[in-house]
Parts: C-alpha cells; sequence; structure tokens
C-alpha cells in the first residue's frame, strides 16, 4: 500500500452517532461503585434520611463535585459514599443489573464491573454474600440484554496487604463462578503495588486473570511494579506510560493492554485534555489500548459518549475505531473459545455495519 493510500485510510468523514452506538464495545474497566445512575443513588440515599437535592445537576454538585485541581482525591473519597449506600444485598443486586442494562444502551457486548466487597461489609453481608449478590444482577440482565458481564474482585492499597489476601483468596473461591479477575486500585503515592505481592502470588498460583491500576497517579515505575513484582496481564490507565519508551516497548511487544479511560483522566487532572491523552499516540504505536468508562457516575460519561470522544478528539476513522473496539474483545478475561467466538461475531458486525450504513465513503479497507 503506498504511503498515500494509507494516509488517506487515515482520514475520513465524522462517524455518525447512529453508527457508533450500534458497534460492538466492551467495558474493562468499569467500578461498580463508581458507576451508580444518578436517580438510584438518589433513592437509595433518601431511604438512609440523606439530604438529596433535586435534580441530577444538583444532586451531583453536592455528593460528587469534580474540580481537576484535586479530584483524584475526590474520586477515592466519593466511593465512600456510594458505597454507604450500598450496604444490602438487594441494592447491589439492582445495581449490578442496571450496570448492565446501562452498557448494553451503549452497545457493549462484553463487561467486566469490579468492587471491593470489602466496602460492603458495614451491615452484615458477608464478601461471599456481597459477591453472590452482584453475580445475581449481572445474571438478570444478561438474558434481556445479551450482555455477557464478569466481575473483577479489587483490592486497595491503602487498606492493607492482608486485606488484599483476603479478597484474593475471595476471588479465588468465585473462580469460574463469576469471577474473572483480580484488581488493586486506590492511591498509588506511598501505597506501592509490590506490598500487595503476595496476594497476586495467590492468584497466579490458581490461575486467575490480573490486572491493577497502575500509571494514572504515579509514573511509569509504578507499571513496572504492577508487570513485574505482581504479573498483572493488563494495566488500569497506563496513562503516563509514555514516560519510559523501554517498558512501553516491553509493554507494546508482550501485547498487554491498557485500559484507557479518558474523560477521568481529565478530571482528576492526570491529563489537562482529552485531546493530550495519549490514545493517540499508544494506538500509532501499535499498543493494544481498550477504551473504558471507569466510573460513569463520578465522571458524568457513558460507553458511547466516551467512543464520540476518542472519535472526535483523535480524528478517529472508522478503520481505527475498529481496531480500538476489537482490542476490548481480545483483552478480555475470558475463556480462549469465548472470545475467539466474540472477536468473530464482532468483526462479522463490523462489516454487516458498512453494508447497513452504506459505509464505503468512509475508505474501510
Amino acid at each position: 500500500m503506498s504511503v498515500g493510500r494509507r494516509s488517506d485510510l487515515l482520514r475520513g468523514p465524522r462517524i455518525p452517532d447512529d453508527v457508533l452506538r450500534e458497534l460492538p464495545k466492551t467495558d474493562l474497566l468499569r467500578h461498580l461503585d463508581g458507576s451508580l445512575r444518578p436517580g438510584t443513588f438518589r433513592e437509595l440515599a433518601a431511604a438512609r434520611g440523606w439530604e438529596v437535592p433535586v435534580g441530577d445537576r444538583a444532586l451531583l454538585a453536592r455528593y460528587f463535585p469534580v474540580d481537576p485541581e484535586s479530584c483524584q482525591q475526590h474520586f477515592v473519597n466519593f466511593f465512600d459514599r456510594t458505597t454507604e449506600v450500598l450496604q444490602r444485598a438487594d441494592d447491589l443486586t439492582r445495581v449490578a443489573r442496571e450496570t448492565v442494562e446501562d452498557a448494553a444502551a451503549d452497545g457493549c457486548w462484553y463487561l467486566e464491573v469490579r468492587f471491593c466487597p470489602l466496602r460492603h461489609v458495614n451491615e452484615g453481608l458477608s464478601p461471599d454474600d456481597i459477591v453472590a449478590a452482584v453475580r445475581r444482577g449481572l445474571d438478570e440482565a444478561a438474558g434481556p440484554t445479551g450482555v455477557q458481564a464478569g466481575i473483577i474482585i479489587t483490592g486497595i492499597r491503602t487498606i492493607s496487604p492482608d486485606a488484599s489476601m483476603q479478597l484474593a483468596e475471595l476471588a479465588v473461591r468465585w473462580k469460574g463462578r463469576g469471577v474473572v479477575g483480580f484488581d488493586l486500585a486506590g492511591t498509588e503515592r506511598d501505597y506501592p503495588a509490590k506490598d500487595h505481592r503476595e496476594a497476586f502470588y495467590h492468584i497466579m498460583n490458581h490461575n486467575l486473570a490480573a490486572t491493577i491500576h497502575a500509571g494514572e497517579g504515579f509514573g511509569p515505575e509504578s507499571i513496572h511494579q504492577a508487570l513485574h513484582y505482581c504479573g498483572a496481564n493488563r494495566i488500569g490507565h497506563g496513562t503516563r506510560l509514555h514516560e519510559d519508551r523501554d517498558l512501553l516497548d516491553y509493554v507494546n511487544d508482550l501485547r498487554i493492554p491498557l485500559e484507557l479511560c479518558l474523560t477521568s483522566n481529565v478530571l482528576t487532572g492526570v491529563v489537562p485534555s482529552v485531546g493530550e491523552h495519549p490514545l493517540r499516540r499508544y494506538l500509532d504505536l501499535g499498543l493494544r489500548v481498550t477504551l473504558n468508562t471507569d466510573n460513569t457516575l463520578f465522571a458524568r460519561t457513558s460507553l458511547l459518549s466516551e467512543l464520540r470522544r476518542a472519535v472526535d478528539a483523535f480524528d478517529l476513522n472508522l478503520l481505527e475505531t475498529e481496531t480500538l473496539l476489537l482490542n476490548g474483545f481480545k483483552s478480555a478475561f475470558l475463556p480462549q473459545a469465548v472470545k475467539a467466538d466474540l472477536i468473530r461475531e464482532a468483526a462479522g458486525a463490523f462489516l454487516s455495519l458498512r453494508d447497513k450504513f452504506d459505509l464505503d465513503e468512509l475508505e474501510v479497507l
């Protein structure tokens, strides 16, 4: 292919909203307790006697104010508010069900929801009760929506390594029963991933996949620890990976996926704007980058909104957009046979959508 022809393929008309909505998608980084519907949070908070303003905008401003200058810590604090209203099994089931429904409305085919069960034990539920309640909600939504969903159990850097081990053991108990992986989240600075490596040894020794939030609130050293001390199979965010080219090449060569979250990274001050996010650079270098929401409530976003922002900010054509979305399917914590089927179905859907919307003018190979 000539350089000129390749250049043409990297340009084209803006992809219409109705096309973006129907494109098959995944969301591999969505925090359950950061993705309640505003109306659901209002109901659960009111039931506990909290003062709840009328209107979603006022509600969000009251309980989840965003300020990029200090919002990284605010996001951590936001979880204290949502988890306080998610202490009952029925409420956890409801939020899990609604999370799948919301993802389905954006064209999501496969979803991984993550949460820390230890944050939901304040009113008598056991960690196993909590996982069971969330799985029940995912199962209830699976039939009506057709969305496959898995659970990632999340350890928290600021709690303790012992708590992470307890959660790793919980994840292993639920392996094959809804849990597809294990995660470590929370403040990176002063709370290194290597302190939790025993939990990840347990995960690895039981053949369970792992992802770790790294390179979001700290530099590439955090990603290095996630990979080389804890054996992470994916990296949550990885926004600052570009600061270490040797590590970037390692991640690229080994096809280690990055779970990118555009709006969240802007609101937490990791990047100044969506357009300054390294997604375009990573995509051009061939890294396996995926597009995700992180927290739909805190970030005031949706999977479809994230895709629209990515396409517009980085001038993605349909070919690049399909590559970005297929990366999500390739990176899913699923059995290989199931994953291969999903990839084939998604690729077939892309072809069908080109015919349906007469997309020849977008110059797609």
